[in-house]
């Protein structure tokens, strides 16, 4: 069985499918919003992986998260930052995956984080506290640490604008395919069953995998 492991924000969490001291969106019967997402069977990668005979082997999503070290309001948010948690969650000592699946940026388009410019090396502190050249950053890591992993950056459908050119340009430099997220139903910002589905079957898709019946 081959194996997947995610790195995400709130929509790929679910209460005790990622780390204990993580913050999860997506909770039973209590999300911390109206959504009717109230089961882990309900969520995208839980239909990836029993429709396409997947082993989840790491969920390291973490709600409100940015890639950036700078989260909503300017706060600094190094210690949960995307950047922050792949070294603890997805560092060399977890045998590299199968498919590695990045799916953020939303939280840094919303929270309005500093974007700057791409950045491919010698990154200070100030750099990471940007999205482009923490992007980049990202997947250096990412791609050095799991050299053998098919890596894929999902780019949920609210992201416009600079944002999304970054992670699209950036992506190409590293050789990583983006799954383009297109028309999710979503509820309180969220996506819903409707829209869990919708994200499944799309990145099914972009991976040649079966869908759910």
């Amino acid at each position: 069985m081959r194996t997947l492991a995610i790195l995400g924000d709130s929509y790929s969490t679910y209460y005790g499918f990622i780390p204990a001291d993580y913050e999860a969106w997506y909770q039973p019967g209590n999300n911390s919003e109206s959504n009717d997402v109230t089961a882990p069977e309900q969520t995208w990668w839980w239909q990836l992986c029993q429709a396409g005979q997947l082993q989840l082997v790491a969920n390291c999503s973490y709600s409100g998260s940015t890639v950036c070290n700078t989260g909503y309001f300017g706060l600094n948010e190094s210690k949960t930052s995307f950047i922050t948690r792949m070294q603890r969650e997805l560092s060399s000592s977890l045998n590299s995956p199968d498919i590695l699946l990045v799916f953020g940026g939303t939280n840094d388009y919303w929270a309005g984080s500093p974007i700057a410019y791409e950045k491919y090396t010698d990154w200070t502190a100030e750099d990471l506290n940007a999205f482009a050249p923490a992007f980049c950053y990202m997947m250096d890591y990412l791609s050095k640490t799991h050299s053998s992993s098919k890596i894929y950056n999902i780019i949920n459908d609210d992201i416009t604008g600079p944002v999304r050119e970054w992670m699209l340009r950036i992506c190409n430099h590293f050789d990583i395919p983006c799954i383009l997220l297109e028309h999710i139903e979503k509820e309180n910002g969220h996506p819903n069953q409707i829209g869990m589905t919708q994200i499944h079957q799309q990145i099914a898709t972009a991976l040649s995998l079966p869908l759910s019946k």
